[in-house]
């Protein structure tokens, strides 16, 4: 499969690169910088000043990291970075180096400050501008600068931390010890407005709208006329990657959905409705559901359903993609797919489009790579919040945009133990309810993915007057930022009890609900 294609210029959008030392809350630079409204990019720690220049930049930030900067192994910027005549902004870490190399000290602190720290602002303009002069910050240090040269004008301190943020006199470079992306520094965001602003003069033209019409002209471009192959699945990432396509090349795009027999209840009418009926788009509807689920007839380990599943998937997409092909026409080149920035980062730093760099995330399943497809992924810069903004701009419903995650196996992975047509139809019921009772009490939006899960027990009941022995259902319902890691959601214990006495008294076959109350880790968010 060949390389997928860089993304359009972004010659004419204000950015910011950051330089990744390694920090927890690296994603969280670079999507604060996007809210307030430049363009952000992670590169590498030792990116060099003409691949940093590549972007334009209007401003750097070099981001925290768990090293001291004198230990084997820590991470070093090009030698000839500070050189680069546009604003810097050290963070933690990028604060310790970018000084270190400008001629000032870092040493082992006397006191190391990890958590909330009040903050003395003895020059409150440029990027303390509107910033009370005490504030609280959050600290997460050992290592800390110190004995700056005349070179440098203190900005802030804290009670153990004399050198908390720093300017130097000759170059546009800028330190804070601490870290103003985290919501535990209130007045964080308005420190990076003041850079991305003040110091380096953006104009705030990072939007949505912009992005949209953007890719709308690139993606012409680079299709020619040639058609474009999509797998759609249904969920946010896949839908939005059509809705854009089908704006942009509206009679070159041909949506491919595969009916697996896992799907949820409705789901292929309402993947159809909006997409054939609401977007006018080219889709083709597979199904395969008898295929599927001869494949696991039987099968009970979880390994091996997705296995099965995902060499069945891949047989079904080629045959269909291969129907696409005879159909004639313009031929078929490009293949899209639901790629998010993300998915970029894992795959290792550097420049988006350089594709050595890069991982294949196949949302259609884990395609194979004589496919012999090129790759168009026009999300690759985007965030997940990002995408459903995207999604929102293109006039997807919000029950696409806003919709949870659901796993590539379907309910496969939601269905313990064998599969059956009675067993799956017993889950998609109680799903249905689970959702129907979560809408109803607001709670979808403030939950980040909720299920029902059919357990391969079953307990005794009472029902009437008579003895039950009949299926257990564990109702799942997390809160998280970035699905790495996931606290169950505390839902109201009245919203249980309708969900439990709907359930029970609505599907024949199930007289036992559970709620789990696991976090992740070390559970999964996913049963199986």
């Amino acid at each position: 499969m060949a390389a997928s294609h860089d993304h359009p210029s972004l010659s004419d959008v204000d950015t910011i690169p950051i330089l990744d030392f390694g920090s927890q809350y690296v994603q969280l630079i670079a999507r604060r910088v996007r809210e307030a409204g430049a363009f952000s990019v992670l590169l590498a720690p030792d990116a060099s000043p003409e691949e940093i220049m590549r972007w334009r930049p209007k401003g750097l930030i070099l981001s925290g990291g768990p090293a001291s900067i004198d230990a084997a192994g820590a991470p070093r910027c090009h030698p000839d970075l500070l050189d680069l005549d546009i604003p810097m902004l050290g963070i933690c870490y990028g604060m310790q180096l970018g000084s270190h190399l400008l001629g000032a000290n870092v040493v082992r602190a006397d006191a190391s400050e990890y958590g909330r720290a009040r903050l003395h602002i003895g020059a409150s303009e440029g990027l303390f501008a509107g910033v009370p002069a005490d504030t609280t910050v959050w600290m997460s240090h050992g290592d800390q600068v110190e004995n700056v040269t005349e070179h440098f004008d203190v900005l802030a301190s804290t009670d153990t931390c004399p050198v908390a943020a720093v300017r130097h006199r000759d170059r546009p470079f800028f330190g804070l010890q601490f870290h103003p992306e985290v919501t535990h520094t209130p007045h964080g965001v308005d420190i990076l407005r003041n850079f991305i602003y003040e110091v380096c003069g953006c104009d705030g033209g990072w939007r949505m709208a912009d992005f949209m019409e953007r890719q709308c002209r690139h993606i012409p471009t680079v299709v020619g006329e040639h058609r474009v192959i999509c797998g759609l699945s249904g969920g946010v990432d896949s839908s939005v990657v059509a809705a854009l396509l089908n704006k942009a090349i509206p009679d070159q795009l041909t949506c491919i959905f595969v009916d697996n027999g896992l799907l949820r209840k409705n789901e292929r009418d309402l993947v159809e409705s909006t997409f054939r009926d609401t977007c006018d788009i080219d889709l083709r509807v597979v199904d395969a559901s008898e295929a599927f689920l001869t494949d696991l007839e039987g099968v009970t380990d979880p390994q091996e359903k997705r296995k099965l599943i995902g060499h069945r998937f891949i047989d079904v997409f080629q045959k269909a993609a291969d129907e696409v092909v005879a159909d004639g026409g313009p031929s078929v080149k490009f293949l899209a797919q639901g790629t998010l920035y993300p998915d970029v980062i894992e795959s290792g730093h550097g420049h988006a489009g350089t594709a050595a760099n890069i991982k294949l995330h196949h949302n259609v399943g884990g395609l194979p790579e004589d496919l012999e497809f090129e790759l168009i992924e026009p999300l690759r810069d985007l965030f997940k919040d990002e995408v459903r903004a995207l999604g929102e701009v293109l006039g997807l419903p919000p029950s696409i945009v806003w919709r949870h995650p659901f796993p590539g196996p379907g309910l496969a992975v939601r269905l313990l133990g064998e599969i059956t047509e009675d067993r799956l139809a017993i889950l998609r019921e109680c799903d249905e309810i689970v959702l129907e009772e979560i809408v109803a009490a607001n709670l979808y939006r403030a939950t980040q993915q909720v299920f029902a899960v059919l357990l391969p027990v079953r307990s005794v009941g009472v029902m009437g007057d008579g003895r039950t022995y009949d299926s257990v259902v564990a109702v799942r319902a997390v809160e998280t930022q970035d699905f790495m890691t996931a606290d169950w959601a505390r839902i109201p214990h009245d919203v249980l009890a309708i969900i439990s006495n709907r359930i029970i008294n609505e599907v024949d076959g199930v007289n036992r609900v559970v709620y789990d109350i696991s976090s992740k880790p070390p559970a999964t968010i996913e049963w199986e």
